[in-house]
């Protein structure tokens, strides 16, 4: 189960895909666009987005920013940050959409850094940490959680669970 009422027979990314069609949908009609910052799901989200044809009216681009070099010079998380606070924190993730935002120029931009496991995880932050974080004019938002499932388990919910943050600062419930 995904937490969504899905089984475990079910393509773990069919939820995520119909997530995805809303998203578009709602972006089209709103004239909204949309970037991504990818660390953890390592373009997993960008996929998504685009296995919908037309998603190029809406989705400009993504940076898969999976060492923190890549995320201090591409989406410009300032150094200092990824020290105090790791790779894997609700600042970095804000930092992350903003830059991601920024640097393509959208609406909105989600980001999403975690530890996908099976190995990589601490007491402090176990495997299965993730922070999804939303960018764009209404400012940033950072939702914390914690999966359980395998690393490709724990991928496909962080895509989701940037999905569902998407559709939500559009003002779109994601029951369902």
């Amino acid at each position: 189960m995904n937490g969504h009422g899905a089984t475990p027979n079910d393509d773990p990314l069919t939820v995520a895909r119909g997530l995805a069609g809303r998203l578009q949908s709602r972006c089209l009609r709103a004239g909204l666009t949309v970037a991504t910052a990818e660390s953890c799901t390592g373009g997993l989200l960008g996929h998504l987005l685009t296995e919908h044809p037309g998603s190029s009216g809406y989705y400009l681009g993504g940076i898969v920013a999976y060492a923190d070099r890549i995320k201090a010079g591409l989406l410009e998380v300032p150094e200092a940050m990824l020290r105090a606070h790791g790779a894997v924190s609700a600042q970095v993730a804000a930092a992350m959409a903003e830059g991601a935002c920024r640097r393509f120029g959208t609406d909105l931009a989600v980001a999403v850094t975690g530890i996908a496991g099976p190995e990589g995880g601490s007491e402090a932050k176990p495997v299965g940490l993730t922070y999804v974080a939303v960018a764009g004019v209404a400012g940033s938002d950072v939702r914390r959680y914690l999966w359980h499932g395998d690393r490709s388990a724990n991928k496909a919910e962080s895509a989701e669970a940037a999905l569902r943050l998407l559709l939500e600062r559009l003002g779109e419930g994601t029951a369902g």
